[in-house]
């Protein structure tokens, strides 16, 4: 087993793979963000840029300042839910700047925007609540490229704490590393 002082191999390849991921489970939850501030567009920013550098654009930065943007757009969210989504889109941009290093808080990294999307399914879905962040987990699960699992099989498991976002942290990356 790693520990934090270790570094780890990380390829650009992986760390774009890993960015794509993360700005596709953000996007599941962009309508939930936009339909209580359909005019802030950081949240889409940060996706979209996060999906840019997915597909071969380069890190700049331009995508840490939309990382930060969305961020403050969940600062500014009207309901949790919202702020849930604007968070999942700061996860996906900031994925790109994944470190090579083997600690239990670069899985949030990779993670943070699958489970934030889950917390605003979860927030947003009313009566049946852990059906909802169940359904986002399950799609994170299936829908993870190699790329993420082979990065979590080089880093300690996730950490505790985090409150509920963190136990979706840890259940995801306990169902990757499965």
């Amino acid at each position: 087993m790693p520990n934090e002082s270790d570094k780890i191999e990380l390829s650009e390849h992986e760390l774009r793979e890993i960015a794509g991921y993360a700005a596709d489970c953000a996007r599941r939850t962009l309508s939930i963000f936009e339909q209580s501030l359909p005019a802030d567009t950081r949240p889409r920013d940060a996706i979209d840029a996060a999906q840019a550098f997915a597909g071969g654009g380069r890190r700049t930065g331009a995508l840490r300042q939309n990382a930060w943007a969305a961020y403050r757009a969940a600062q500014e969210a009207a309901s949790p839910a919202a702020a849930d989504a604007a968070r999942a889109a700061s996860h996906a941009a900031a994925a790109a700047y994944l470190h090579p290093k083997a600690s239990a808080h670069q899985v949030k990294h990779i993670l943070g925007a699958a489970a934030h999307a889950a917390g605003a399914e979860e927030l947003a879905s009313g009566e049946d609540q852990s059906v909802a962040s169940a359904g986002t987990l399950e799609w994170a699960r299936l829908h993870a490229p190699a790329a993420v699992t082979a990065v979590l099989g080089r880093l300690p498991a996730a950490p505790p704490g985090g409150g509920r976002v963190g136990e979706f942290i840890r259940d995801l990356d306990a169902a990757l590393r499965a």
